[in-house]
């Protein structure tokens, strides 16, 4: 079975998503190949990954930004010599993939955990309460991969062929206009090994920087935040961890006033280790929690960050 993987747009680095993404791929038992959309510099990264055997560089002023509307007829059309297509599932593969699905005329296997077999695989469902183990019937497979649970491919060591793939171009029903992006010197948040998170009790966005960035900062971690308080303006949209926001597993996430409701947990209960201050001794977030620390955060946090 020789698969076909959407790389994950990073500028000319490799996205940790995309080495995940391979791994995976390669758990299918045949050939894995890479599909570049936009850059050749990129392209030429990718060869190196372990366990590839061929990097596919559509290099088209079309593909350069990524937009879901021309990558998919590209990916589409690569399909006659593939059984299946992968891609991590961020923003990028969940908005792709479905549309090659789409033209393809199969269902698409989102968010796998494990592949059972060569059709078969696990993923999780009712927020992760539940995981189900789906087997594909179809010719095709379209599939976007919970990148925290695989292991990253060696981005290194490789020694891929690289060739010029093309497609339609520019379909015409979208354009690019710009883009808004937080930057940061903090490591990026699905990637991070440590994770400061902070919920609603933290009550403004001048209190959350106040207690969580200190903190964050003597650890080295990203920031991340609940549902809760993005939709109240501490932080921006991009911070948010959970079903609805961004799927993590780092070696340390600590959750500071944070309830732990299930959207959340569907996001960080893959964490290695899971530290919680909450006041409510009964907040759910104990019932996953590693250590747990039964405190008013308002107290806790300072004195933590004061002892590191």
């Amino acid at each position: 079975m020789t698969a076909l993987v959407l790389a994950e747009p990073h500028g000319d680095d490799i996205a940790d998503a995309t080495l995940a993404t391979v791994t995976a791929a390669a758990a299918l038992g045949g050939p894995v190949h890479v599909l570049v959309a936009g850059s050749s510099a990129a392209g030429e990264a990718h060869a190196a990954i372990a366990g590839v055997d061929k990097v596919l560089v559509a290099d088209d002023a079309a593909y350069a930004q990524g937009l879901a509307e021309n990558v998919a007829p590209l990916i589409a059309g690569l399909m006659d010599g593939y059984d299946a297509v992968l891609a991590p599932a961020t923003t990028t593969g969940k908005n792709v993939l479905p549309r090659v699905a789409a033209q393809l005329d199969v269902m698409q296997v989102s968010d796998i955990i494990s592949v059972e077999g060569p059709k078969a695989f696990k993923r999780p469902i009712y927020a992760g309460n539940a995981i189900a183990t789906v087997e594909s019937s179809d010719s095709k497979l379209v599939i976007t991969v919970r990148t925290t649970a695989f292991d990253k491919a060696e981005a290194s060591g490789g020694s891929a062929s690289t060739e010029a793939a093309s497609g339609p171009g520019d379909a015409g029903l979208s354009e690019f206009v710009g883009l808004d992006a937080v930057k940061s010197d903090r490591p990026e948040l699905t990637s991070a090994g440590i994770i400061v998170s902070g919920g609603r009790a933290l009550k403004d966005a001048e209190t959350f920087e106040q207690y969580i960035t200190p903190l964050a900062d003597k650890l080295g971690a990203a920031i991340g935040a609940s549902r809760a308080a993005v939709d109240a303006g501490y932080v921006p949209n991009d911070y948010q961890v959970g079903q609805t926001g961004k799927i993590v597993a780092p070696e340390v996430y600590i959750a500071i006033g944070i309830s732990g409701a299930i959207q959340h947990l569907a996001g960080m209960k893959d964490s290695k280790t899971i530290v919680a201050i909450n006041k409510d001794p009964d907040a759910p977030i104990f019932q996953v929690a590693d250590i747990g620390l039964v405190a008013d955060l308002f107290n806790a946090v300072p004195e933590l960050t004061e002892k590191l």
